[in-house]
């Protein structure tokens, strides 16, 4: 096994289980909420806010995953139609158009919007985090999107990647 699989491989484990964690984190923080409310007879405000912080981190990185996987969204009936070397072709184009996507919108808007939320100051309304520390996900993510297209690039260029 290459050095590339060997990295890729070890990322995309890794990013499954940062994933189990976040989702069981949101699990555990709901099911506590929900517990206070009824059990308790008083609700903690932190948990909703906490709950919204899990749920757009497992999203947008899940989004990453997905892409890692190959198992994003897609209607492939008429790509299903095309020659081998078209679909090679189409693969490679699909995958440049998601590249710059992750590039244009995730990381380069990410960026700034991560910029722009650390420099005015803007922290969440309970747990007082600086919201640019939420927002980061967008651009990390956006870079492993880049870099997993990168890697399917090579794969579809040498044969590696059937669809």
């Amino acid at each position: 096994m290459s050095t590339s699989n060997s990295l890729f491989n070890k990322v995309v484990r890794f990013m499954e289980i940062f994933l189990i964690v976040i989702f069981a984190l949101l699990v555990f923080d709901v099911l506590f909420q929900v517990f206070s409310r009824y059990v308790l007879k008083g609700s903690f405000t932190w948990t909703e806010e906490l709950a919204r912080f899990s749920l757009i981190w497992m999203s947008i990185l899940g989004a990453a995953y997905l892409n890692a996987k190959r198992e994003h969204l897609s209607m492939d009936f008429l790509y299903q139609k095309f020659s081998d070397a078209t679909k090679k072709k189409v693969s490679i184009i699909i995958e440049i158009l998601i590249f710059l996507f992750a590039l244009i919108v995730m990381v380069i808007g990410g960026s700034n919007l991560v910029y722009t939320t650390l420099h005015l100051g803007q922290l969440s309304g309970t747990l007082r985090i600086p919201l640019g520390y939420i927002y980061a996900i967008l651009p990390f993510s956006g870079l492993l999107i880049m870099w997993f297209s990168i890697y399917h690039i090579s794969r579809i260029y040498k044969n590696q990647i059937t669809d």
